[in-house]
């Protein structure tokens, strides 16, 4: 299993639609045959900061995941409202229940 951790800075403008268009991006993903989790988490000292923890299943999730319509539709939504490039962090899972 690939687990991804994405870490988001919004524009303290944005917080809500980024908000919104993320929860709508999470709430299609874990339909995806390929993705067992897909959390979202937003800092509780500073709002503009999210964290995203995606848990792919295959290798080939992630690259199916990115062909979707709803994550094509995050990525064009969101982009204008980031404060700054996002960035991630790959893991394998130890311990990881579903």
């Amino acid at each position: 299993m690939l687990i991804v951790q994405v870490f988001v800075h919004v524009k303290p403008e944005f917080v809500d639609a980024f908000t919104a268009a993320t929860l709508d991006n999470a709430t299609h993903s874990v339909r995806e045959p390929g993705i067992a989790r897909f959390d979202v988490l937003q800092q509780q000292d500073d709002p503009t900061r999210f964290t995203l923890i995606e848990a792919y299943r295959t290798d080939d999730a992630p690259a199916a995941h990115k062909a979707t319509a709803h994550y094509e539709r995050w990525r064009d939504t969101v982009a204008p409202m980031m404060a700054e490039p996002r960035t991630n962090v790959k893991y394998v899972d130890i311990h990881f229940p579903e």
